[in-house]
């Protein structure tokens, strides 16, 4: 099974970027997208389900904003909106997908950046999904989770570690969360087939257009599974050079057995 995270930063505005012909490509077999900032009937996914993608969404309450969506060649055995946190579910946070023994989770985890309010609540969101993922363990050992984490884990997932610790995506807190998350369980599937590649990064800031060029972002994008899978991990790489948004995808190919493992 291939797999692609990106968040597209609105699919909308991606799609006038080449996001659909992107897709002509058959980049993967399942491509999770986040912060679409779409209503599915905002979207004419008929171009989507041309190239043989089944669309599953969840989208934010507010119109615009965040929302996640996965597009699928392989049919889903069943499909769960959120988590049954009310705040994260009402800003169409989490999305899954389950393909016989293996579940797929889509999330796009909230950004501090906006202020005090919003970091606070991150620091809750991290906490609880931590939570929930655990306990969702015991009954599914094998998950993969996807998409826009708003972590940069380590030094070397950043290009510039010692003017960012302050930060919102590089503060202490966070990363700590992302140690526990790999102390518990979990296996980062791009450090796992690439332990001390440097300068690989996901997303860019787009206050300065010589940032992309100059290749100073950071690695914020992850595709995470459970440690039984972490064997049947084929690749994983991350594409710079796709170019629908300040993000880019990042990708992993894991050997599946008809949706088992």
């Amino acid at each position: 099974m291939k797999i692609i995270s990106y968040n597209v930063n609105g699919l909308r505005a991606a799609m006038k970027k080449g996001f659909a012909e992107w897709l002509q490509t058959h980049p993967a077999d399942v491509v999770c997208i986040q912060e679409a900032k779409a209503q599915q009937t905002d979207v004419d996914a008929s171009v989507f389900r041309d190239l043989g993608y089944n669309d599953y969404w969840f989208c934010a309450q507010k119109k615009g904003y965040s929302g996640v969506t996965v597009f699928s060649k392989i049919e889903p055995d069943a499909v769960q909106c959120g988590t049954g946190h009310e705040v994260s579910d009402s800003e169409g946070r989490v999305i899954q997908l389950q393909f016989g023994k293996l579940r797929l989770i889509n999330a796009y985890f909230p950004s501090g950046t906006a202020g005090d309010v919003r970091q606070t609540y991150k620091y809750q969101w991290l906490d609880e999904m931590y939570d929930y993922l655990q306990h969702l363990r015991q009954s599914e050992p094998n998950i993969i989770l996807c998409g826009d984490y708003n972590i940069a884990h380590r030094e070397i997932d950043i290009h510039d570690p010692k003017g960012n610790k302050k930060n919102s995506g590089f503060l202490p807190e966070e990363r700590a969360w992302m140690d526990k998350l790999y102390s518990n369980g979990w296996v980062d599937a791009f450090r796992c087939m690439r332990p001390d590649e440097p300068h690989r990064y996901s997303w860019w800031s787009q206050r300065f257009p010589s940032v992309r060029q100059q290749n100073k972002g950071w690695r914020i994008d992850y595709i995470s599974v459970t440690e039984p899978l972490q064997p049947h991990i084929k690749e994983a790489d991350i594409y710079p050079d796709i170019k629908h948004s300040d993000h880019c995808p990042v990708y992993m190919d894991i050997a599946v057995d008809g949706g088992g493992v």
